[in-house]
């Protein structure tokens, strides 16, 4: 009896690269594939999060980004002795597709792959390539995007997958908009995992310059930082706005589903996460992300007219104010934002990238 068809991923050691391989994985065991992920010591300690049968390898792989001289000299020997042994490991089990997430860990099995024509494919979870996605994209079969329209080199074609998403915001997809109107209205403020210190500083002084019509029906959810609670806490009391205030909340997909509006950063999981679920928001992408990535992600939203998007440079609290005023003063409009939202997500993005593997095994058949 044939052994059933191996599926190599290859990730990086970050929660944005792993999820969606996490996901990708759950789906071809669910097709009735073998899994491997590939990755090193440091992405080792994220896979907790995969199914029992997907297999482990850890490579070695290394970044100029960290350490001293000392270890960026010893970076391209230790990026050979990864593919080579990433290559032995696929002569004795050759896979039959080899996908890519980003992140140096990924580097081996993609280099090993195409040393040894195995079909392959990466997927690019913001709207800019990654460094290692650049590197490899002109060398796979497929690339898939999880923001769209992405910036990509000249001759490159990509397909728009979108990037997967928990389980608990796939339960809330499409979930009924209620337009904000004269009637209790929530506002969400996420700032990533753990709070952003300019929306700690801006929204609660945006919120108090609203018109009493609107705060009167207005409760605030925000994710701050620790040590910006305290201050963020007092300036919505100042405001006299009701608001709740905490590091981090464990229920934002419910949250999410039940606001009116949504004030964020623009990480690729957050715009996922808006998209499918199909809100209004307000998006100020972080200005250090490596190349701009994130005023790239909000491009998805803003470009059907789903989000209104702040550079950090141009946020203040008088024009966030007066964006959020529109928004919650005009139900047709916040409407109008939510299906558009809605149309630009891909509630479907896991199953779309198991096609796309399983078209590049077919295709690979003799």
């Amino acid at each position: 009896m044939a052994r059933p068809p191996l599926l190599l991923i290859a990730a990086g050691g970050t929660g944005g690269h792993m999820f969606p391989a996490q996901a990708l994985a759950e789906a071809m065991l669910a097709r009735g594939w073998r899994v491997k992920l590939s990755t090193d010591a440091r992405g080792a300690r994220y896979a907790g999060g995969f199914p029992d049968a997907v297999k482990v390898e850890q490579v070695k792989a290394a970044t100029f980004a960290r350490g001293g001289l000392a270890d960026k000299i010893m970076v391209p020997l230790r990026l050979v002795a990864g593919v080579f042994s990433a290559a032995l490991s696929m002569l004795f089990d050759r896979p039959r597709v080899v996908v890519g997430f980003g992140g140096y860990p990924s580097i081996p099995a993609l280099s090993a792959a195409w040393m040894l024509r195995v079909p392959r494919m990466i997927h690019e979870q913001n709207g800019v390539l990654g460094r290692v996605n650049q590197i490899f994209a002109r060398r796979v079969d497929k690339l898939a995007c999880g923001i769209w329209p992405m910036q990509m080199p000249d001759g490159i074609e990509g397909e728009f997958t979108g990037n997967p998403v928990r389980a608990a915001v796939l339960e809330r997809a499409g979930a009924g908009y209620i337009p904000p109107g004269d009637y209790p209205m929530d506002l969400l403020v996420i700032g990533g995992s753990q709070g952003a210190r300019i929306l700690s500083d801006v929204v609660p002084q945006a919120v108090s310059l609203l018109p009493e019509a609107i705060k009167r029906n207005l409760g605030v959810a925000h994710q701050a930082r620790e040590e910006d609670i305290e201050r963020v806490v007092a300036a919505y009391e100042a405001g006299g706005v009701a608001a709740e205030i905490a590091p981090f909340f464990g229920d934002i997909p419910r949250r999410l589903s039940e606001c009116q509006l949504v004030i964020s950063r623009a990480g690729a999981s957050s715009v996922a996460d808006i998209s499918i679920i199909g809100r209004p928001s307000v998006l100020v992408p972080y200005a250090a992300a490596a190349a701009n990535h994130q005023a790239a992600n909000a491009k998805m939203l803003s470009s059907v007219d789903a989000a209104v998007v702040f550079p950090e440079a141009q946020l203040s609290a008088a024009a966030l104010a007066e964006s959020i005023e529109a928004i919650l003063t005009n139900p047709k409009a916040a409407q109008a934002m939510a299906q558009a939202a809605l149309s630009a997500g891909r509630a479907d993005a896991t199953e779309r990238l198991a096609e796309m593997v399983e078209a590049l095994a077919r295709k690979d058949k003799p």
